[in-house]
């Protein structure tokens, strides 16, 4: 079979990029089945395209990861290029990647679409501020599943929010996990990155850390509160709050200024730093130096930062509101989002005890350990075989 894919999200590197990257590197490489017909929008590439695959360049005045944003719009003329190409390509299956990126199609291709969860349906005003986000963000979503012969998405919490949400039929929605990359993993002699040294942080800090976005339901708020609550005991005096992530060049909602300006009012400025992106060979190195991760979201559909810093060895505090309680079990600790003495205690906990740190360290690590790209590719593989027969 031909096997079109959308794959104008692979630029990006926020969770929607990163999922498409991975997981359409080991399902290129291990299908040797099907014919994969990879569609882009630009040459200025993350990373590498699978080399088995055939790529088609698309022209646009603006590549979608940068179009599709959260004050943006595309282009009706670049999503026609988009369709026009993809409905033209005389394929078998139609596979899209993220709903983010989902244009209409008209060919005879079998459509799989991947809703990767309904944070945007959950926390309309959190995620797109703007009623014309909202009211286009809606009718996309609406257009994919009409469209969809099936759903993907990427977890079993995920897949129970989706077929409550929108009324679904459970057999129409199918769950392709997600892993972490093999970059992260336990390293013998880490080395805190140049840039995090720079911003004041050194190896005799006990680190407590944030990998991800700065938009309002990622709850960050909660964290940064929390973290005052015990960075006044002297216990915690070594403390400090490390925030990865981009902020200055952000497509999507951000409420960064807000963030700092909270850190700036508690008197932590001298106890955190932002450090914006970093690679993931930096951020591996930071995870294996840092106490714990902390990922507060309202609503996670996978949570891969926190499979990641599991994955390094380094023990997790996350948000109830994700499959995370599942994926990880005892390598992580868990708190209602909403509650930030739960998080607080937490952290009291985690930097109090090493026996825990121990005992968390070794149950994350065999958690990520059983969640693999290749397991993922195989999960797709068959839900191709099942929707194209």
């Amino acid at each position: 079979m031909r096997v079109g894919v959308d794959a104008t999200c692979w630029q990006n590197n926020r969770g929607y990029g990163r999922h498409a990257r991975a997981l359409l590197r080991s399902l290129v490489r291990l299908d040797q089945t099907n014919n994969y017909v990879l569609f882009i929008d630009s040459q200025e590439l993350a990373e590498p395209l699978p080399s088995r695959a055939e790529v088609r360049l698309l022209t646009s005045r603006s590549p979608t990861a940068v179009a599709a944003a959260a004050n943006g719009r595309r282009s009706l003329r670049d999503m026609w290029q988009i369709s026009r190409a993809m409905s033209g390509a005389e394929l078998d299956v139609l596979l899209f990647p993220t709903i983010y990126s989902f244009v209409p199609t008209f060919c005879r291709a079998r459509k799989l679409v991947v809703i990767h969860d309904v944070i945007a349906e959950t926390y309309p005003h959190l995620t797109l501020p703007r009623t014309s986000g909202r009211l286009a963000w809606k009718t996309k979503v609406a257009l994919g599943r009409y469209q969809a012969d099936a759903l993907i998405t990427v977890s079993d919490y995920s897949r129970r929010a989706i077929v409550r949400h929108f009324s679904l039929s459970p057999d129409r929605v199918f769950v392709v996990g997600e892993a972490s990359d093999p970059v992260f993993r336990p390293i013998s002699q880490p080395q805190l990155p140049e840039l995090v040294k720079s911003l004041g942080i050194d190896e005799k800090h006990r680190l407590v850390v944030y990998v991800g976005g700065f938009g309002p339901h990622k709850n960050l708020e909660v964290l940064v509160e929390a973290f005052h609550g015990i960075a006044g005991s002297r216990e915690f005096s070594d403390v400090r709050l490390v925030l990865v992530g981009e902020f200055k060049k952000e497509v999507f909602h951000s409420y960064y200024e807000r963030v700092a300006a909270l850190v700036a009012q508690l008197g932590l400025a001298d106890r955190s730093c932002f450090t914006g992106y970093l690679p993931d060979e930096d951020l591996a190195a930071l995870l294996n130096l840092s106490t714990v991760l902390v990922l507060p979201s309202l609503m996670e559909g996978f949570g891969l930062p926190a499979v990641e810093a599991a994955a390094c060895g380094c023990p997790v505090i996350a948000t109830k509101e994700s499959p995370l309680p599942e994926l990880l079990g005892k390598g992580g600790l868990y708190f209602a989002p909403g509650q930030k003495q739960e998080l607080q205690s937490a952290l009291e906990n985690v930097l109090s005890s090493q026996s825990l740190r121990h005992s968390m360290r070794e149950a994350g690590l065999a958690a990520a350990g059983r969640l693999t790209w290749d397991a993922a590719a195989r999960q797709m593989m068959n839900v191709i075989t099942e929707v194209a027969a």
